[in-house]
């Protein structure tokens, strides 16, 4: 099991996120609910597609952390 780093933005048309540790693996959605889903199957179809290509997985080193200011 592997947790990694996902960024959701949110623009006038929907939703977008992407994976700071997977280049590449970005996606976008009308809903965050729906965004959510396709980054989840962006990120499994991509660690498949390495595995398959016998390349390393690369080990999450991302962090977040939101920060309040006033």
């Amino acid at each position: 099991m592997m947790n990694y780093v996902v960024v959701y933005e949110k623009s006038s048309t929907g939703w977008a996120a992407y994976v700071p540790d997977l280049p590449g693996v970005v996606t976008t959605g009308r809903t965050k609910e729906e965004t959510q889903r396709l980054i989840r199957e962006a990120i499994e179809f991509h660690l498949e597609g390495l595995r398959e290509d016998q390349l390393p997985i690369p080990e999450p080193s991302a962090s977040a952390e939101v920060v309040t200011v006033s």
